[in-house]
């Protein structure tokens, strides 16, 4: 078993793959639409035919609520794993994104906080490593 797919809600699919894609640097991988719905997703261009992530349109009440409930507890509605987050960190900021956090070096990574402009905070996360 494995995970192929994951969704995350935003309130604009429009400027959630622009921010996704031109501030964070993913690449599209679906869009397509039937009627009201759109099916929008998006990979890392690391790993093209890895996980995708769903920018799943806020249209109902309890997805809505979640997710105001996550950011007004500065809670991550997800995170990215990263080799340099400081050098990331750099890069998605000339790019205009807000960070609610520098990079900051906690028990076992360093990790920094943006606001992904579609109701969500992001952290990126680089592990430490330690010799033994």
């Amino acid at each position: 078993m494995k995970i192929k797919l994951t969704s995350l809600y935003v309130d604009d699919q429009t400027k959630a793959l622009r921010f996704y894609t031109e501030v964070l640097g993913f690449a599209k991988k679906t869009d397509f639409s039937q009627g009201p719905y759109r099916w929008l997703t998006v990979v890392s261009p690391e790993d093209p035919d890895g996980t995708e992530l769903q920018l799943a349109l806020n249209n109902n009440s309890a997805a809505k609520a979640y997710q105001q409930a996550m950011s007004q507890q500065s809670q991550p509605a997800a995170m990215f794993f990263t080799d340099d987050v400081k050098a990331d960190y750099e890069r998605i900021k000339a790019r205009g994104a807000e960070f609610t956090m520098p990079p900051t070096d906690v028990t076992a990574s360093i990790i920094t906080m943006l606001n992904d402009t579609c109701g969500n905070l992001i952290q990126l996360t680089q592990l430490k490593q330690y010799s033994r």
